[in-house]
């Protein structure tokens, strides 16, 4: 028997509705098999949700905890954390028109839900603002860095502008702080060619391998901070999993902040958020694939060091 059609639900604090398939099983209860297949929640979470009318059939109707488990069909819940950390700076809507919002992610702020976020995203934030259920990221930034995150607003023209992602045809450039050295590495300007890999052992690293290039960076000092600290430009013309970091850290320059490299850090209970990694996303252009005219965008945040505060949102028009 072919499922019904997945339901178009509103949102709820600006969290979309999560859609669960039923397989076939041994669960008596649908209390039972969500205690299973989502533990994390926990048994009595889960038949407080479902007393209060958060947990709905494919039909669109409530499940009461007592009802018999049913399978080949949906259910639908929405994400909600009871202890979910607070990240205590503002997001920013830069642009939105019809099929794009361009918006300035805070340091510390997941672009989308996931383990202990979900309130705390910069999707859940922007859906409240705007009420914009169908929007989604089109590219991603790790939850350290701070910048320019694109979203779609509609699905029928989302896959245009994730395929300018694909096929590399959108120019990135981002500013990082880290450590100088007067005589000891590369001449700048460069371009970093390297091989990277994740780590065998320490899956959240990527490493340098000998091998074929498979991550490119154009380098560039902005300025000098001192004696031992620079600001300097990062122009990625590949994607790989944390290139910016690697690569920065692979030329003895890791960026200040960073938790992962050189040494990954064990992940804290409680964030320090004074300080921040010093990396942000900081403009990003492309040809419109729907209008064909150049878009470029610029943040309205600039790094200030670790050593002088976290990022200061400042005025920065679109270009």
């Amino acid at each position: 028997m072919a499922r019904p059609p997945k339901l178009d639900l509103p949102l709820r604090d600006g969290v979309a509705a999560s859609a669960l398939a039923c397989p076939p099983g041994h669960w008596a209860l649908v209390l039972d098999f969500l205690a299973e297949r989502l533990p994390l929640v926990g048994r009595g979470d889960w038949a407080g949700r479902m007393a209060r009318g958060d947990v709905l059939d494919d039909g669109g109707r409530p499940v009461a905890p007592d009802a018999p488990y049913r399978a080949q069909r949906r259910l639908y819940y929405w994400r909600w954390l009871a202890d979910e950390p607070i990240v205590p700076f503002v997001s920013r809507i830069l642009h939105l028109d019809d099929h794009l919002l361009v918006a300035d992610k805070p340091h510390f702020l997941p672009v989308t839900p996931k383990g202990r976020y979900v309130q705390q995203t910069l999707l859940t934030r922007l859906r409240q603002e705007t009420g914009l259920a169908a929007l989604s990221p089109i590219h991603r930034l790790d939850r350290e860095t701070a910048g320019l995150t694109l979203f779609s607003v509609q699905p029928g023209s989302r896959d245009a502008y994730q395929r300018l992602f694909r096929e590399r045809e959108v120019e990135k450039v981002y500013e990082a702080i880290a450590p100088w050295r007067e005589a000891v590495g590369p001449e700048f300007p460069m371009a970093y060619a390297s091989r990277l890999e994740e780590h065998p052992v320490d899956f959240m690293q990527m490493r340098t391998v000998p091998g074929e290039p498979n991550a490119v960076t154009r380098i560039a000092v902005l300025e000098r901070l001192g004696i031992d600290r620079a600001r300097y430009e990062l122009r990625p013309e590949t994607g790989v999993k944390h290139q910016l970091r690697a690569q920065m850290c692979a030329l003895g320059r890791p960026i200040e902040g960073d938790r992962i490299y050189p040494v990954l850090r064990p992940v804290e209970e409680t964030v320090d958020f004074s300080c921040p990694l010093q990396l942000l996303a900081r403009e990003i252009a492309f040809v419109d694939p729907l209008s064909g005219q150049p878009r470029r965008f610029v943040t309205s945040l600039r790094l200030t060091g670790a050593d002088e505060g976290l990022s200061q949102a400042v005025a920065a028009p679109e270009r």
